[in-house]
């Protein structure tokens, strides 16, 4: 049996342009990628926390050291500039690798620079 887990996460991304007309549907700073171990033209899905929107999406490269997250392309309906996102990736493994499988989780801060990484996400507890 194969499951689908989380490889990768840039987490409070903010966009920085949503470009209708640029082919290509979300570019990416390159160090955010290689950070994140996310490749170009590997799928993404984007979590809109502003607005809701979900939608599935390629990664290109932007310019290193950039900041840049631009969704682009049709996607461009569901983000602006400013809106807060969170952009994952996810891995099919078998029960062998997934049990041995840590994700990637990358965390921004408002200008997307990188202020840590893990690779758990804390248990949420009862408040």
């Amino acid at each position: 049996m194969q499951i689908t887990l989380l490889k990768a996460k840039l987490h409070h991304a903010r966009v920085t342009h949503a470009e209708l007309e640029y082919e290509g549907s979300c570019a990416i700073d390159g160090v955010l990628l290689e950070a994140a171990g996310i490749r170009e033209y590997e799928q993404i899905h984007i979590y809109n926390l502003d607005n809701g929107e979900r939608f599935v999406t390629y990664a290109i490269r932007a310019e290193d050291h950039s900041g840049i997250i631009s969704i682009n392309g049709a996607a461009a309906h569901k983000a602006s500039p400013g809106n807060r996102v969170i952009i994952c990736s996810y891995a099919v493994l078998n029960q062998q690798e997934a049990a041995a499988f840590n994700p990637t989780l990358v965390y921004l801060d408002e200008r997307n620079g990188i202020t840590h990484s893990r690779n758990a996400i804390p248990v949420q507890v009862a408040s």
